[in-house]
């Protein structure tokens, strides 16, 4: 089944069932804002992530200034990213549900309390806050720039568990307790301390997924993984070899790494 969904690059990959921050100030993605919040609340408010290939988030002339500043920058939907767009982004990316959508007050405007406001409301120069969810898994089929921002035709992907995802979820619990050990500097901060563990195998996977410190490549090849037993095999393997690395380390990296910055657009 395919469907059409408004697309938003990031250089990060998100997971099903994780939250993603977005700070969004482009001319392009504040559109894309407007009709997300044009969608009654009792509906999903979806749009596409997917991971940038050959590319950047923001138009080049655009990063960290708001619109007042670079004039028309960020009106281009596909302004930053490579000539050839499917090849500019990961061919498997994440649904997302916008659950919080807020507008900024414009400059010297006195704030509005932090409510959701419509496109009807007047000025968001300012840009958006938004808290989004992933959902489900999809394949790029078709990227279209011919609206205020990118659109995509994809495939909705189903998670299958695969052989023996049960076992392999509790390996890989026990291999990511001992990975935040070494990472925390064996203070005992680890997901087992006073937490509840998931035990749905999918849940696991994609939870150790985003909580690992990797590169967005290998973050990726996790998210493409053909089932959720592969994922997790794959993911044991990159525990076992990321705590023997780290035990080696005379020092440890800098445990601020594992918190997943708000992406800005």
């Amino acid at each position: 089944m395919t469907t059409a969904l408004p697309l938003f690059p990031l250089k990060s990959v998100l997971f099903p069932g994780l939250v993603l921050p977005l700070n969004i100030f482009e001319a392009r993605y504040r559109a894309l804002m407007r009709d997300l919040l044009a969608v009654p609340e009792d509906e999903p408010r979806r749009f596409g992530v997917v991971a940038i290939r050959d590319g950047r988030e923001v138009a080049p002339t655009a990063v960290g200034l708001p619109e007042e500043v670079t004039g028309a920058a960020g009106t281009d939907p596909a302004g930053g990213f490579g000539p050839d767009l499917m090849s500019s982004f990961h061919t498997i990316g994440c649904v997302a549900d916008a659950t919080t959508i807020r507008k900024r007050p414009p400059r010297g405007s006195a704030p509005t309390g932090g409510a959701e406001e419509g496109p009807e409301n007047g000025d968001d120069s300012a840009g958006y806050e938004a808290l989004a969810t992933g959902t489900t898994r999809f394949r790029l089929l078709s990227v279209d720039a011919g609206g205020p921002y990118l659109t995509a035709e994809v495939e909705e992907l189903p998670e299958e568990e695969g052989e023996g995802a049960g076992a392999l979820a509790a390996g890989v619990l026990r291999a990511f307790q001992t990975y935040q050990k070494r990472l925390a500097g064996a203070r005992e901060r680890t997901l087992a301390a006073g937490q509840e563990l998931p035990d749905d195998p999918s849940v696991v996977s994609y939870l150790v997924a985003a909580a690992t410190v990797l590169d967005t490549p290998a973050k990726q090849r996790l998210l493409q993984a053909p089932d959720t037993a592969s994922r997790l095999a794959e993911e044991l393997r990159v525990l076992r070899r990321e705590s023997a690395v780290i035990g080696q380390l005379p020092s440890l990296p800098a445990v601020e790494l594992t918190r997943k910055p708000t992406s800005f657009n």
